[in-house]
């Protein structure tokens, strides 16, 4: 069973997602800031988050940073509308997905099914393949990346990324495509997301982000991995 940690300061929210998520057979834990959400992974197995950004304290923002010193599992902002540089930030900081309120919860829960089974399922056990491109090595079975031999640490989703395009090297991939394929849902608003996530990239496995030699980008086309 897999365990969902939600964080709000909005209890009606809380409970509601609680429902929501046990209803679909998850095992469910509640923080109402970012504090106890901090508090909650150093404690507890938690396989993803779903965490608001404006929360009294600690908001979502600091915990994500916090969380991600030690954790990879991934999180899901819950956001306002009016919030969208608060998306922004979130993404560039390790967050792999977001939702605006008032949210449908078919949609959240596909979303949150997307997300666990690219962390838990994808690629793990039989799977022994390591990709290599370059100096970038990717062990699918352990899910690991190393860049000239070097560990580097990925969220869930820049993994997927990465994979996705080191497959097939040379190929252009459209935010879209990229979007369809990692999140396995239509692209809304793609183009932002996918830049977000790729700059986040390129800083962990490029030496020179503003000069990458790996990811690049074909201008009003979408980004390829250098053969």
């Amino acid at each position: 069973m897999y365990t969902v940690l939600v964080c709000d300061d909005d209890r009606d929210i809380v409970s509601a997602l609680k429902i929501y998520l046990t209803a679909e057979g998850y095992n469910v834990l509640c923080a109402y800031n970012g504090q106890e959400a901090i508090d909650t992974v150093k404690t507890n197995e938690v396989h993803l988050i779903l965490m608001d950004i404006m929360m009294p304290g600690v908001d979502g923002i600091r915990a994500l940073m916090k969380i991600r010193e030690t954790q990879n599992m991934p999180v899901i902002f819950t956001t306002a509308k009016s919030e969208d540089n608060d998306i922004i930030l979130g993404l560039n900081l390790g967050a792999d997905d977001y939702v605006t309120k008032p949210f449908n919860p078919v949609e959240l829960m596909a979303r949150v099914r997307s997300q666990l089974r690219r962390y838990t399922m994808l690629g793990s056990k039989q799977q022994t393949n390591v990709i290599a491109v370059g100096a970038i090595e990717i062990d699918d079975s352990a899910k690991a990346v190393a860049v000239d031999g070097e560990s580097v640490s990925l969220t869930p989703t820049e993994y997927e990324i990465l994979k996705l395009l080191a497959l097939s090297p040379g190929k252009v991939f459209s935010p879209a495509e990229i979007y369809r394929t990692v999140w396995n849902d239509e692209p809304y608003a793609s183009d932002s997301t996918v830049a977000v996530h790729i700059r986040h990239l390129r800083e962990k496995i490029e030496i020179d982000p503003a000069k990458p030699r790996y990811i690049k980008v074909v201008w009003g086309q979408g980004y390829k991995i250098e053969k």
